[in-house]
């Protein structure tokens, strides 16, 4: 019986659906729970399928109290578990404004007309991070879309043009900074400064897609039986900006910085790890795994918006029952 991560706790964050629906982004749900599919398979990264250790965030969900909430339940996990290992991920817009210089994260229920005063700022949502105490604390924002990760790409143009006060960036070195403060805390981000994150296909965005192989072991040695956050740096690092430029002739390049620390945010191939030839000896059947996620997800994707509420339905190879 494949031993559970026990440690590990999650919580996942796609706007999708956005109470605005020029601000829609559908992929960013089929990200997440093509994440929450590789993090529940026992197989692969072998956390324990409850709401104990993983809470899903989408579309009506991830609101501003509903985010903070989410926080919120992470502080208390880290306060009752001393080895909890934490992971966030957020995918969904991120802005700054022109003349402030502070940035928003855009929640599902944004109001347009007032941006400032209705989104989540950097400010709250770094307050309530710094909350959470635990020692092993990896927080991905995948903040920065690209035209085609919107509803269409007329709508992406409108959307510069309505709300150009604001800039869509990734977050700033300086914020970055502001979210590490405090031990063993790592922040990735999909892109840098005003690149944008690009979907791979209709199904997947290309940063999700090299981290569930990261997951899979794409960054690990053969042998390694868990996945560290160096290891998914090292391969984010390649794959990301490779895939970008086949793809769309374009830069995206993740931020990838570990001085917060390395620790272990999961196990590889349910803890049987890497075999003596490594990641190429499994990649046939990884990509094949993460390409039933995807298809599956876009199959289901219509009916399933609160992965919390799911009943027998279908991810990868999981089926998810309360």
């Amino acid at each position: 019986m494949t031993e559970k991560f026990t440690h590990g706790y999650a919580l996942l964050i796609g706007v999708g659906e956005s109470a605005y629906n020029k601000l829609s982004l559908p992929v960013t749900v089929k990200d997440t729970q093509a994440i929450y599919a590789a993090l529940i398979d026992p197989d692969l990264c072998a956390y324990p399928d409850n709401q104990d250790h993983i809470r899903v965030l989408n579309n009506k969900d991830a609101t501003k109290a509903g985010i903070l909430d989410g926080l919120n339940w992470l502080k208390e996990k880290a306060q009752s578990d001393p080895d909890a290992k934490i992971f966030i991920y957020y995918s969904g817009h991120g802005w700054v404004d022109k003349t402030t210089k502070q940035y928003y994260l855009l929640q599902h229920d944004i109001k347009p007309t007032k941006i400032a005063s209705s989104a989540l700022s950097a400010e709250d949502f770094t307050s309530a991070l710094h909350q959470i105490q635990p020692e092993r604390l990896l927080v991905v924002i995948d903040s920065c879309h690209a035209a085609g990760m919107a509803t269409s790409k007329d709508a992406d143009l409108e959307l510069e043009e309505e709300f150009d006060d604001f800039i869509r960036v990734a977050p700033s070195k300086g914020l970055i900074d502001e979210l590490k403060q405090g031990k063993g805390r790592v922040v990735f981000t999909s892109s840098e400064g005003e690149q944008k994150s690009w979907i791979k296909d209709e199904t997947i965005s290309i940063y999700t897609y090299h981290f569930l192989e990261a997951l899979q072991g794409a960054g690990n040695k053969p042998g390694d039986k868990e996945v560290r956050v160096s290891n998914i740096m090292n391969h984010l690092g390649k794959a990301v900006p490779e895939t970008a430029r086949q793809l769309y002739s374009v830069e995206q390049v993740p931020y990838n910085d570990i001085t917060g620390g390395d620790f272990v945010i999961a196990k590889l191939l349910g803890g049987k790890g890497l075999p003596a030839k490594g990641w190429e000896e499994v990649k046939p059947e990884a990509t094949q795994k993460i390409n039933k996620i995807a298809d599956n997800i876009s199959q289901y994707a219509q009916q399933i918006y609160n992965i919390n509420e799911a009943n027998g339905s279908h991810f990868g190879n999981v089926i998810h029952k309360k």
